[in-house]
């Protein structure tokens, strides 16, 4: 009995594992997006334009600020446990 525990454990922290590298890749993305933006509103002279980027810019904020904090979650369940290459 004590190996299906550790075995289930071990299932456990490896899909902790992959949730936390996708969720890694999905914030260096978003980060991405956030400076694509940031550029694009830099060289806008449209005032069209510049509200859109400025809208991309607080929605990809937010996405980034949502991703941070599941991630923190994620990585807090197992602490210790989980090591990202």
């Amino acid at each position: 009995m004590p190996t299906l525990f550790i075995n289930s454990r071990q299932k456990a922290a490896k899909s902790l594992q992959l949730d936390l590298v996708r969720l890694r890749d999905e914030i260096e993305q978003t980060r991405e997006e956030i400076d694509a933006a940031r550029n694009h509103f830099e060289h806008a002279v449209d005032p069209t334009l510049i509200d859109c980027y400025i809208y991309e810019i607080n929605a990809a904020q937010l996405r980034y600020q949502f991703l941070l904090r599941r991630f923190k979650a994620v990585e807090s369940r197992f602490p210790g446990e989980l090591l990202i290459d």
